[in-house]
Order: structure tokens, then sequence, then C-alpha cells
């Protein structure tokens, strides 16, 4: 989601504050691992790392909150990490993400600028700012993070959708940003940044001999014009999975799903010989995500608070209300749709929850998530790794 609104007051029940700094995290993560089922979860630690032993295929929960608004910092921006194999493929990159990856234990070894060694590929879902903050950093900084490396991360996203969308309500009259290039795609995006970073990087790279960030990342917008030659009103139309990478054992699909207005965004399945990991990226209840999600062991889904968009729309001015509660609530998946219209209909087994909106929504909120679900409802937290098969 991309709009600029203000947080949120926390909900009665648990806080999801509190959670993190009292005892409830254990006794949280206790509870998972009570549950059996085929993986095996570990908390993070009072210090916000989670290093218990994993298995050959897992993932970590980078960051966990949704939106573009900055709250007390327990919940960094939008951002995933899966790990097979010791090689590492990453999903979204919200603000304080790069900051989580140094936390969350994964580099492979305590020498400085390792974050990034073992780090094969970075798939965008959208090109929402909530989901890319961490971007330029990482691409400024790549070379300096990366020791080890000899071979590009591939960057895969979204390309430019060639057009502008209708408005909602359709008579708002609003600017244009860059009206000449109005909606760059991840390749065109990364490129303006070697233009940002030009003093720093001509520094680095002539005085110090860093390598260009240019040779450390291969940028690639993924390719749907076939699937969708005109984006429309932003509402994709209904494709099947399509494989977008693979590297040896680890397979990527990806979908087209519905966060109208923006277009094209994608949810991604991860399968490796353990099991399968799906992220839904943002959207609405989606008939293609659910196909991609046909069966997975982890669907790891946004979920938004329909209660808090009530309240955030009295706060804007009663011109913009209608627009940005058609967004919250037409673009987004609510607590109890995400169960029984999504999870259950794929036949998930475990379904997490990230990219809560709002961030600072209570768990005892979230967990009317599992009504209409016969499977595990994990609510998500920072740092959170969760092996995946034996």
């Amino acid at each position: 989601m991309c709009d600029d609104i203000p947080s949120y007051p926390e909900t009665a029940g648990t806080s999801r504050r509190g959670l993190i700094r009292g005892a409830g995290i254990a006794a949280a993560a206790a509870g998972l691992i009570a549950a059996g089922g085929s993986a095996a979860q570990a908390a993070p630690s009072a210090n916000g790392s989670s290093h218990a032993p994993r298995a050959r295929t897992s993932f970590v929960l980078l960051g966990t909150a949704g939106g573009p608004v900055a709250l007390d910092g327990a919940r960094a921006g939008i951002g995933s990490a899966v790990v097979f194999d010791g090689r590492e493929y990453l999903v979204d990159l919200g603000l304080g993400t790069m900051e989580k990856l140094a936390a969350a234990g994964l580099q492979p070894s305590t020498d400085v600028g390792t974050i990034l060694t073992n780090v094969e590929a970075i798939l965008f879902t959208h090109l929402h700012s909530d989901h890319f903050m961490d971007w330029p950093a990482l691409w400024a900084t790549g070379a300096m993070n990366s020791t080890g490396r000899t071979a590009p991360i591939r960057v895969l996203g979204p390309g430019d959708r060639g057009a502008l969308v209708p408005m909602f309500p359709p008579s708002a009259q609003r600017p244009v940003i860059e009206a000449a290039e109005p909606t760059p795609g991840i390749s065109q995006l990364t490129s303006y940044l070697q233009k940002a970073f030009a003093q720093d990087l001509n520094d680095r790279v002539r005085d110090s001999g860093m390598t260009p960030p240019s040779q450390v990342f291969d940028v690639t917008d993924i390719d749907v014009s076939a699937l969708w030659p005109a984006v429309g009103d932003g509402r994709p139309p209904r494709v099947s999975p399509f494989e977008v990478f693979a590297d040896g054992d680890v397979r990527v699909t990806a979908t087209l799903v519905d966060h109208h207005p923006t277009a094209p965004a994608f949810g991604y399945r991860f399968d490796t010989p353990d099991g399968s990991i799906v992220f839904s990226g943002d959207t609405a209840v989606s008939e293609n995500l659910i196909e991609l999600a046909e069966g997975a062991d982890y669907l790891v889904h946004e979920v938004i608070d329909p209660a808090w968009v009530e309240t955030i729309v009295t706060r804007v001015p009663p011109a913009a209300r209608d627009g940005l509660r058609q967004h919250l609530l037409g673009a987004h998946t609510t607590i109890a749709q995400v169960g029984p219209d999504v999870a259950a209909k794929a036949g998930v087994k475990n379904l997490v929850l990230s990219h809560i909106v709002p961030g600072n929504c209570s768990e005892r909120t979230l967990r009317a998530a599992a009504q209409g679900f016969d499977g595990r409802l994990i609510v998500g937290q920072d740092l959170l790794s969760i092996n995946v098969g034996k």
C-alpha cells in the first residue's frame, strides 16, 4: 500500500509491543513448536534475532509491517528471506529490512560485509514504496556487503506498466508526477539510482576500487505483456502460474495478483525438495493467488484490519476518503477473508500473517483469521524463522 496514513491506536487485548517486550513471545513460540506438523519454528530471541538450527529449507520474516507509516521500530517494513541449502532468496525490501537481514544470522560468517554473500536473487512483488524502500541502500552498498561473491545477484520485479490507471473517484483531479515517465519498472527505477548516488559511487569506485553496483546486481523486468497486454484499471486477468526463476532445486513461479491500481503486482511461490512457500504480495482475494498457493506448506499472506480502515478514513480530508477506503479495502485482504476465502480454498497447511496493517494491530484481533481455516495460523513477527520439511 502506498497511502501516507497515520498510525493506529492499539486495540484491546495483548498488544504487539507487549508480546515483543515480555514473556509472551516465548510462550507463542512454544505453542508453535508444540503444534507439530512438518516444520519447527523459533521465535526471535530477546535481542531481536533468531538463530535456532535451520533445516535445509527455511524462511525468515525480516519485516512484517505493511504500509509506509513508521511506528516504533518493533516491526520493520515488509520483507522475507527464503533459504535453501545456504542459498538465500529475498522477497521485498521494506524499510528496515537491510538491518533485519544483518540480524537474522544468515550470513556465512561474522566478518563485516557478508550479509549479501549468499543471496542469489531478490524479487519484488510490486513497486509501492513500502516494498522497496531499502533497495536503494542495498544497491548502493551491495559491493561492500557481498564479500566473496563471484556472480551477480539476480533482481526481478515488475516492469513499466506503460500507462497510468483511472483514478477513484473518476472525477478527482490530482497531479501527475514525472509525466514523461510516470510508471518506471524495477530496471528503470534502478537505473535512476546511479545518477542519484553518482558522487558516492565515483569516490568509492575511483578511490577504493569498489565494484560498481551495475556489476553486483543483474536487474530484469518480469515481462507479462503476453499475459496482460494493457493494464486497464489495474485488475489483472485470470492467469495460471508461470515460472520466473530457477536455481538448481529451487523453482520460483509467479502469478498476477489484484492490487489495483498498482500493476503489475506479483505473488511468488518457492518450491524445493522439502516443501513450498508462497508469498501473496499485496492483494485483494485473488483466484490467481489461490491457484498459485494450492496445497502449499506455507502461505505468507498480507492482512488488513477493516475496523482500522473505518477509523483512518475519518482523519483525511473528505474529498480523499472514498478513494482511500476503496484502495485499502478493495486492494487488500481483510482478517475475516484471509482464512476462509484464501487459505482454506487453496488447501494450504499453514497460514502466516505478514504485511500486517496496521503494524500495531493486536494479536488477539489478528487471530480471528483462523475462523473458517482448518490449518495452522501463525501471526508473523519480525525475525521469526520457520523450518520447512525435516
